[in-house]
């Protein structure tokens, strides 16, 4: 789910030119709320699907391990509100942002902002200030970090409002419904590999999705260069296994 990103900027649907910020949004076009995997998840695909016809402010904080999906969630709340001619951005607080800018977004309709736990203190109080002002407006905020907001290492009054949100945890995926996301993945990149390739991965190199995806593409690389088809044994010698 949270796998291959690139850049995109709504330009028209924006009122801040990005590009000219300097702010690199990356969005995966393939990440909608209509393809989101909702086993064990169906409350808050729910929840958040009928958050488009409400008209008040609400606040949601989405928790999740790596992997499980929170990037997906909210990249696909942000392309659903862009259709319906809402503006709608969406953020990686891993990535630089320009100073005083969170706390100018009340202007969206719809504000996503992804990993929180990397916020620096400048950046909290910001987002801090943002919560506020959203309470006077029809704003949607969506965040997402590792940990529930107690487990969060945050100012003070930011963990008690963040707290006082709408708080879901992202069931994580099965073995079997990670290898039918990759399966989804690859055949939208037209490789066939057979289902017995992710099982050795997953049992004898990682269980992470990220970790899974980069290797199946070197993989492919691989094998196009020396003409040969991706086996156990040619995973073994190309990673090294």
């Amino acid at each position: 789910m949270d796998l291959d990103g690139k850049s995109y900027f709504p330009g028209k649907k924006v009122s801040i030119n990005m590009q000219q910020l300097g702010l690199p949004i990356s969005l995966n076009s393939k990440m909608l709320l209509s393809n989101f995997l909702e086993t064990g998840n169906q409350p808050i695909l729910s929840f958040i699907n009928n958050l488009f016809s409400e008209d008040g402010s609400s606040i949601v904080f989405i928790a999740g391990e790596e992997s499980s999906g929170k990037t997906h969630l909210l990249q696909g709340c942000v392309f659903k509100a862009l259709d319906l001619d809402l503006k709608a951005i969406y953020l990686d607080i891993n990535q630089p942002l320009p100073i005083d800018f969170i706390n100018t977004l009340s202007i969206y309709d719809w504000v996503c902002i992804d990993n929180i736990d990397a916020l620096d203190e400048f950046q909290q109080q910001e987002l801090f200030d943002l919560y506020n002002q959203i309470k006077q407006t029809k704003t949607k905020l969506i965040v997402s970090a590792l940990l529930l907001p107690g487990g969060l290492i945050l100012l003070k009054d930011l963990k008690t409002r963040l707290s006082l949100a709408l708080v879901y945890q992202l069931e994580q995926l099965s073995d079997q419904e990670k290898i039918s996301l990759l399966q989804q993945k690859m055949q939208d990149k037209n490789i066939n590999i057979d289902h017995k390739i992710y099982e050795y991965l997953f049992k004898y190199f990682s269980r992470d999705l990220n970790t899974v995806l980069g290797a199946i593409d070197r993989l492919d690389q691989e094998s196009l260069q020396q003409k040969s088809s991706i086996s156990i044994p040619f995973v073994k010698k190309i990673l090294k296994i």
